[in-house]
C-alpha cells in the first residue's frame, strides 16, 4: 500500500472509530510514524502484538484519548492539516512520506521503542518460551528415531544454546529500551496479564474492549 493510501486509511479509521488497529505491519519504524500521526489526532498508543506467519508482523492498538488536552490537540491538527489524507501535509511527516520531520523524530523514536518493547516482551513470555523449547526438542527426537544419537545430542545442544543466547540478547535489548523510555518520562506499570507496559504520566491503561485480549 502506498504511503498516501496508508495515511488515508489510518485517518479514515481515526474519524470513524474510538479503537483501531495499525497494521499488520512488517516495519516497526513505519508503524511508529503512523502511531505519531494518530496521536496528533487525539489518540493514544495502546499496545503491540506480534501476528502473521511465524509472528513476523506487528499490529498496534490505538484508542481515542478522552482527555481535554487530547481533544485540543486533535482540533489544532485538523486546522493545521486540513488536506491530510487527500495529498496534503501530514502532521510530523515529510511530504509524501512517513519520514518524520526533525521536530517529530524523538516522538517517533519513542513510539518505536514502545512498539518494540511490547513485541519483544510477547516473544519472551512463558507461553512463547515453552513453544520454542518444544520446537527445540523436535529435532533431537527426529534424529534419534533416524538412528543418529550423536546428531541428536549435538543438534539438541546447539539449538538449546541458540535459544538461550537469543533470550539473553532479547532481555538486554528490552532493558535498554526500558531505560530510554524511563528517561523520557514514561512510567512502567503492570497490566491485568502481568505484562510490563510503559505509559505517559497520567495515562491510564485502555478501558475499551481490547481486540488483542487473550
Amino acid at each position: 500500500m502506498s504511503v498516501q493510501r496508508l495515511v488515508a486509511h489510518t485517518l479514515q479509521q481515526i474519524a470513524r472509530q474510538d479503537v483501531f488497529q495499525i497494521g499488520p505491519e512488517s516495519s516497526p519504524r513505519r508503524a511508529a510514524a503512523l502511531v505519531h500521526i494518530a496521536e496528533q489526532y487525539g489518540f493514544e498508543y495502546g499496545e503491540t502484538r506480534r501476528t502473521g506467519h511465524k509472528n513476523t508482523l506487528i499490529a498496534v492498538l490505538m484508542y481515542r484519548d478522552a482527555r481535554p488536552e487530547a481533544r485540543a490537540r486533535e482540533a489544532a491538527t485538523i486546522t493545521a492539516h486540513p488536506q491530510a489524507g487527500n495529498g496534503g501535509t501530514v502532521p510530523g511527516m515529510r511530504p509524501g512520506s512517513l519520514k518524520p520531520l526533525p521536530e517529530a523524530e524523538q516522538a517517533v523514536a519513542l513510539a518505536k521503542d514502545r512498539i518494540m518493547f511490547d513485541a519483544m516482551a510477547q516473544a519472551a513470555d512463558k507461553k512463547q518460551k515453552l513453544i520454542a523449547w518444544a520446537c527445540c526438542a523436535v529435532l533431537p527426537l527426529i534424529l534419534l528415531v533416524a538412528g543418529m544419537p550423536l546428531g541428536a545430542l549435538f543438534g539438541g545442544a546447539a539449538m538449546a544454546g541458540f535459544l538461550l543466547a537469543g533470550f539473553k540478547i532479547g532481555a538486554v535489548r528490552r532493558q535498554k529500551i526500558a531505560q530510554r523510555l524511563t528517561e523520557a518520562g514514561f512510567v512502567p506499570v503492570r497490566d491485568e496479564h502481568g505484562r510490563t507496559r510503559f505509559l505517559r504520566p497520567g495515562q491510564q491503561l485502555p478501558g475499551h474492549a481490547n481486540p488483542f485480549a487473550a
